[in-house]
């Protein structure tokens, strides 16, 4: 018990899951038979999480992002509505290319690590990476766990899927840009209340929210003068050998799942190898077993158990109800709604893997639409996706607070926006 007591919380999650899956099985509740389809099913897709967190934690550590993250306040140029830009695209190139969970962990103290480089406060720049974690995620199969099982049931490789799906991903981005700069990023609502002195750690200052009184960044000036920052000088990694490797070994990933369409988990197995042979040589004291996502490894398995025996006792036939058969326009927008509302109630992942039972196996663009609602809905909740939880864990660390409220409030807005315009833009693609 005092092993459990000094767990994360996320962690007692994870272990509860897992217990209560492989409990489901011994009982009988959950066949055997049933409860090994689902794990042959998903080991490719915990070989692949596994080893793309490594090659993202080793990449960070290698200070890829960090270069990225300076490269890109340098290129705005000290323009703030530039940087604004700059910023989305970063976390939507993120967030497509490395999977959504590698945003909302490693992106997220690069962000705010961003805002003191350039004077703004670190919640239009949190939340820009969460937000984006989500909405961005639905282009790629790597971009994506849930994206994984749509691409398996529809039989599309990566550029199937992006060729299915390039529409509704931009109007997914287009609606979160726009809330993105109309609820933090405007003039009045960027200005900083707090930020760390220089080298102190995560948690030496908290930031609080945006709007709170307190000496603006642009206060006293008006125009284009409020809309100016100094740009930084160029991040200089510390070891120029390591990140070469990280920065390689990324750029292949990516050409092997986009041109030579290698298998996800084979891709990210090779890439990570890479990253660790680097470590292994220069400094090996880096390659630590905290690197493996203990966590999502144990949580997922135990949420494909649990999902699966609710879903043989009931769950089924009420989602079959809620989702409906209609493969028209009006169906894809039921899904859709189904999937973002339930997300928000529950988690997308079960919900997602639940409701892909519900849809006919001939109604593709449904499923699709599906795949919208669980990866473009989950915004309103702190535990509506896994992505979202790791990142609000990340904000906490760091001592930037987002008001729960403001969070939901503004994140409804975003949801319903952003899941109809790609439903639309899915349909009107067909």
């Amino acid at each position: 018990m005092s092993v459990l007591r000094r767990l994360h919380v996320l962690d007692r999650v994870a272990v509860a899951l897992l217990a209560t899956g492989l409990l489901c099985v011994a009982s009988g509740l959950l066949p055997a038979a049933d409860a090994g389809d689902a794990m042959r099913r998903i080991a490719p897709l915990l070989a692949f999480l596994g080893t793309v967190i490594v090659l993202a934690e080793l990449t960070s550590r290698a200070e890829v992002f960090d270069v990225v993250a300076a490269s890109v306040a340098r290129a705005g140029r000290g323009s703030y509505p530039l940087l604004f830009l700059l910023c989305v695209a970063f976390a939507s190139i993120t967030t497509i290319s490395l999977n959504l969970d590698t945003t909302a962990v490693l992106l997220t103290p690069v962000m705010l690590a961003l805002a003191g480089r350039v004077g703004i406060a670190a919640v239009p720049l949190a939340m820009t990476t969460v937000w984006l974690a989500n909405t961005a995620s639905l282009l790629l199969p790597v971009s994506n766990l849930t994206n994984l099982l749509a691409a398996d049931r529809v039989a599309l490789s990566s550029l199937g899927l992006a060729g299915r799906m390039w529409a509704a991903q931009l109007a997914a981005i287009a609606v979160t840009t726009a809330c993105l700069w109309g609820f933090f990023w405007r003039r009045g609502r960027r200005a900083p209340t707090a930020r760390p002195s220089p080298g102190a750690g995560p948690g030496a200052a908290r930031v609080e929210h945006p709007r709170a009184k307190a000496p603006r960044a642009d206060a006293g000036r008006t125009g284009a003068a409020a809309d100016r920052y100094v740009p930084p000088g160029a991040h200089r990694p510390a070891d120029p050998v390591v990140f070469r490797a990280c920065a390689v070994a990324c750029g292949g990933f990516l050409l092997a799942i986009l041109v030579a369409d290698v298998e996800l988990w084979v891709a990210s197995a090779t890439a990570a190898a890479v990253a660790v042979v680097a470590f292994a040589a220069r400094e090996r004291a880096a390659l630590r077993w905290s690197l493996v996502p203990w966590r999502l490894l144990v949580m997922v398995p135990g949420m494909f158990l649990v999902v699966e025996t609710v879903n043989a006792h009931g769950l089924h036939a009420l989602l079959s109800s809620a989702v409906g058969h209609d493969g028209g326009t009006l169906g894809l927008f039921r899904a859709a709604a189904v999937g973002a509302g339930l997300s928000n109630v529950l988690n997308n992942l079960p919900v997602y893997l639940a409701g892909e039972g519900a849809v006919p196996v001939g109604n593709h663009d449904q499923l699709l639409a599906l795949l919208i609602g669980t990866n473009a809905g989950p915004v309103i909740t702190p535990w509506a996706s896994l992505a979202t939880l790791l990142w609000y864990e990340r904000c906490v660390a760091y001592g930037v607070r987002v008001p729960v409220a403001r969070l939901m409030g503004t994140g409804a807005v975003l949801a319903v926006s952003a899941v109809a315009a790609s439903v639309t833009a899915l349909a009107l693609t067909r």
